[in-house]
Order: C-alpha cells, then structure tokens, then sequence
C-alpha cells in the first residue's frame, strides 16, 4: 500500500478548517455568545449607552444614602436640641422654687432646689459634650417626644411656682390696702380737723368781734401772715405749673431778678414770690388800688367803708362773693391782677389755651385750682388793703433798694444763710438782693419787709 505524502492533503484540510471557523464565528456572533478568548466585540455606540446608565444608577444610590444620613444626622440634632430646651425649663423651674423657698424662708426645699438645679447644669454640659462630638440618640423620635412631654412638664411646675408667689402678693397686697386704708381713714380724720381749723383762720373767726375802735396793728400783722401764706402758695403751684410746661426756672428766675447769687437753688421761689408781690401790691397806697381813677368819692375814702367792706368780705369764701358780685369792686381787682399777673404766654404754655383768661375779662370766674389759689390770694391782698386804709392816718407801704445794708429795724432777711457763712467780711457783708414782702408803717410801727439777702459786687 502506498503511503500518502502530507503535503497531498495539508493545503485541503487547512483551507476546510478555516472556512469551518469562520461559519462558527459567525453563528457564534449572531447567538451573542462569547469566543474562547472571552472578548466580545460590540458596536462603540452600544458600549456607551450600557456605560451611562451603570453611572447613573450607581449616582443616584450613592446620592439616597446620603440623603437619608443627612436626614437621620438632622433628626438627631433635632432631638438633641429638644432636650436642651427641656433642660433649660427645669433649670428655670428650679430656680423658680429656689425663689419661692426663699420667702419665706424654707432651708430644705431651697437645698432641694439647689441640687435640681445643678443636676440639670450638669446634664446641659453632658448635651454639650454630645454636640461637640457627634454622639446623636439612636432612637430620635421616641427622645423628642420625652423631651417635649419634660419640658411641658417644667413650664408646668413654673407656672404653678408662679402662681403660688402671685397668690402670696396677693395677700400681701391686700393686707397693706387694708393698712393703707386704715392710714387713709386716720388721714382723712386729720384733715377736716386741719381743714376745719384752716377755715377758721383763713376767714379771720378770730376777728369776728373785732371794732373799728378796737383795731390796732396786731390785727393787721394777723391778716399780713395770712396773706404771705397765701401768696406762697400761689406761687408753689405756678412753679409746679412751670415745671410741668418744662419751663427753665433758672432762666425764668433770673428774668424777674438779675445778677443774685443764691444761697441755695430752692431759693429762686423767693424771685418769683417778690414778682407777684411786686404785682398784688402795685398802687396799694391807693384807695382801691386807683381802679375808680383819681376821682373817688370822699365817702368811699372813710376809714367805716373800708372796714364794713373787710368785715363782709373776711367771712365769706371768695367764690361764693364773686358769684354774687360780679360787677363788684373787688371782681374788677380780681381780673385786673389777674391779667398782670399772668401773661397770655405763661397761661397758654401751662393749659394749652386761654380760656380762663377770656373769662375772667368777661366778669366770668373760672372753677379751676390755678384761678380759685389766685382768687384767694387776690382776697387776703384786698382785705389787707380794706383794713389799711381803716386806720387813721391809713397805714403805709414800702420796699427796699437793691444794694442796701441789712437793718433789723425794717427788714428781715427769708434766707439764714447769710449770716452764716464763714466767707463774710466787713467788705463783702450781704446786700439786700431784692424785696420779697414790702413791709408797712402803721403809725410809729413798724412791720418789716422780707427781704432776700445776697452778696454783691461793689466797684
């Protein structure tokens, strides 16, 4: 048998396995199964599609679970926030009972309160430290709930605390309403008394029997008192008026009077009280004030009219006289004084307007405190008048110059401490500074003037 030589059927058989792998491979792609050498060959477009949504789904887990981190971090933080707040109620709490065991004092249940409040301290700094480290409560929810039910409870405990303590004031403050009105009560008593005795001496009671043969200088000093009183209380209340206008006294004080150095600030009333002196008194040395002119009749000037005109005018009140007369002489006197008294801008600043003013100029008198205190006044000057011109020869009026040396035997001085200090020298010895009352002559008497003292610059 012949042998069969290789190079006979080698170029045939490898040309059959080639045409074989090639079918295979083909049907193999076609399958989608995947060649022995474990690479599959896809289309680009194919193999970029495949790898954007790999990278998508794998973003958007990654981005849920950091979301939900980011949730439970802010639910524990939320949780840990409410327990400090609980723990800032009980500390309030406590020291709410720490202030109600203090009054009255109760040693155990402030020492009880005491230890609240420091346990409470330390569990705030304990929260502290779990902030600043991160330790956050595993179960949020469940704290949050046992933290605000806490804290409710403490608001709780505060407002009873509170309410115990109001209900104490309470008490309290009844008690002094029933002392302060017994006080009132007592108060009250005591003023109809003072009033009772003021009523008496203000309408001169004590001269109710007096004659006009019986006059004599004591009444008329009795009658002087009364009407300074009256002046000073008049000008107490234009003050108390100025201030509420936010008047400058200062300035007000040293537009009346200029260049005094006073002893003390209170001393400026005494510029104001030589003012409405310096009006009342105007043309007192005339009868009736020169408001029937030059030509009063003689027998309105007997010393008998002008004492019956006291007597009438001394018991009664000045409302009750100016209701009656109107048109009198002694209303006319009212509104005059009134009107020089009291400047348009001065009534404006203190009511806002100048309705009392308007009344007066028509023989209408206001029911106002300022206007019943300056009627008042007007009716001790008035009488004081009716009863200088009662004596014979009628009493006389006078002032002192700025700048004089102080006489004991005419003046006196409303300030003590101008003989008082120690800076006196024969060369700076206080000069009368201004006339507060003038002073009177009655007779060979002589009823001093007051005077406010000052130390003044000689050339």
């Amino acid at each position: 048998m012949e042998a069969v030589k290789p190079s006979a059927v080698t170029p045939s058989k490898s040309k059959w396995v080639r045409t074989l792998s090639k079918v295979l491979h083909l049907h193999a792609a076609a399958a989608g199964i995947v060649p022995d050498d474990g690479v599959q060959k896809v289309r680009p477009k194919e193999t970029e599609e495949w790898n954007d949504s790999k990278t998508t789904n794998r973003l958007s887990q990654k981005f849920d679970r950091l979301h939900d981190e980011e949730l439970e971090r802010k639910v524990a933080l939320e949780a840990l926030i409410a327990k400090i707040f609980a723990t800032i109620s009980a500390i309030k709490a406590g020291y709410a009972q720490l202030q109600h065991a203090q009054s009255p004092y109760d040693a155990e249940r402030i020492q009880a309160a005491d230890q609240l409040i420091v346990s409470d301290l330390k569990k705030l700094s304990e929260l502290k430290h779990c902030f600043l480290k991160k330790q956050y409560d595993p179960s949020p929810e469940h704290t949050m709930l046992l933290a605000d039910f806490q804290e409710h409870k403490s608001l709780s405990k505060t407002f009873e605390i509170i309410g115990k303590k109001l209900e104490s004031q309470l008490r309290l403050k009844e008690s002094e309403i029933i002392f302060l009105r017994e006080k009132l009560d007592e108060s009250t008593k005591q003023n109809r008394l003072l009033e009772k005795r003021l009523n008496q001496s203000g309408q001169l009671f004590v001269l109710d029997d007096l004659h006009l043969s019986g006059l004599n200088p004591c009444h008329f000093i009795t009658v002087l008192r009364q009407t300074v009183k009256s002046i000073g209380s008049f000008v107490r209340l234009m003050i108390d008026e100025m201030k509420s206008a936010d008047w400058d006294i200062n300035a007000a004080a040293s537009s009346i009077e200029r260049g005094v150095v006073y002893w003390k600030a209170d001393d400026k009333c005494f510029a104001f009280e030589s003012f409405i002196c310096r009006e009342m008194f105007k043309a007192f040395h005339h009868p009736y004030f020169s408001l029937l002119g030059n030509s009063v009749p003689g027998g309105k000037k007997h010393p008998q009219v002008f004492f019956e005109r006291f007597m009438e005018l001394k018991s009664m009140k000045v409302k009750e006289y100016l209701a009656m007369k109107p048109k009198s002489t002694f209303a006319k006197f009212c509104w005059t004084k009134y009107l020089q008294v009291v400047h348009p801008k001065m009534e404006s600043s203190f009511f806002g307007n100048l309705s009392i003013r308007n009344m007066v100029t028509s023989y209408q008198f206001p029911d106002t405190t300022f206007f019943a205190l300056f009627a008042e006044m007007a009716k001790r000057v008035w009488l004081l008048h009716c009863l200088a011109f009662a004596f014979v020869p009628e009493a006389s009026i006078f002032q002192i110059i700025k700048g004089c040396r102080f006489s004991e035997v005419y003046m006196e001085s409303v300030a003590e401490e101008a003989f008082l200090s120690a800076d006196i020298t024969p060369q700076s010895e206080p000069r009368v500074a201004f006339t507060v009352v003038p002073g009177f002559r009655i007779g060979k008497t002589v009823i001093q003037c007051q005077v406010y003292l000052s130390q003044l610059k000689t050339r």
